[in-house]
């Protein structure tokens, strides 16, 4: 349960003359449910993105468990990189599924594409991720027929597919309606229930109290605030996280 999964340590990262990240530091151990709250423009996704390698970090140190990826902002070979994706998972904010494949065809590319494993291991676990997700019978619908929330639970079953040790969700209910964004809050807290390893970019401050062990509070590319989930939502010590708090408000 103590074995950290991912580490990164100093992270910094701008955009041109814009920094965006600035000496990020944080751990998540297996099992752990880390959810990252924060005003826009905070870095939250960022952080994330360069977390799952889909962008570049400046400097500072990134390892997942005992394969160190980024050290002092220089990255490790191919070999290093490819290793490294098969730990993660990521589900992002509008679905990036295939619209006009179908729904079993988006869960089992990665794994047969990157993974090279065999096409009935890959299609028996892919259906059962469906079941899994309440998508039983969509499995020959296009992407593009289903409604957002269903289109997110199959990416959901599509990040899991790649069989990951920790799952990144950048905002998943941000494109949702309420009662799609409830479908999908049900799939997490059940891969929470099951201790899935999970950093969540969310502004679902009820959600992340209840769901995390632990929440990080960004603003202006810094952490300004972290703690167990119920302490830094309920009593949060820094002024900045208690402005942002009581500007958001805590249900969901």
């Amino acid at each position: 349960m103590n074995e950290e999964l991912l580490k990164i340590r100093d992270l910094t990262k701008s955009f041109g003359s814009l920094a965006v990240l600035d000496g990020i530091s944080f751990s998540v151990k297996r099992g752990e449910v880390v959810s990252v709250i924060g005003p826009s423009g905070s870095g939250k996704t960022t952080l994330l993105r360069c977390a799952a390698l889909l962008e570049r970090m400046d400097d500072g140190d990134l390892a997942y468990g005992d394969l160190p990826v980024c050290v002092s902002g220089v990255y490790g070979g191919k070999s290093v990189l490819k290793k490294a994706r098969n730990r993660f998972g990521f589900v992002f904010q509008n679905f990036n599924l295939f619209p006009h494949w179908s729904v079993r065809e988006n869960v089992m590319l990665a794994p047969l594409l990157v993974q090279k494993r065999s096409r009935n291991e890959v299609e028996k676990e892919g259906l059962a991720l469906l079941k899994k997700m309440g998508l039983s019978g969509k499995e020959e619908a296009y992407a593009c027929q289903l409604s957002g929330g269903q289109q997110q639970r199959v990416a959901i079953a599509r990040a899991l597919a790649m069989k990951p040790e920790i799952l990144f969700f950048d905002e998943p209910t941000s494109a949702l309606d309420p009662e799609l964004t409830r479908e999908v809050l049900k799939v997490i807290r059940d891969l929470a229930e099951e201790k899935m390893t999970m950093v969540i970019v969310t502004h679902e401050i009820g959600f992340a109290r209840n769901v995390s062990d632990r929440i990080i509070f960004m603003a202006e590319g810094r952490i300004v605030e972290e703690g167990p989930a119920s302490s830094l939502v309920d009593h949060p010590q820094n002024e900045r996280t208690k402005e942002f708090l009581s500007f958001i408000g805590t249900k969901g």
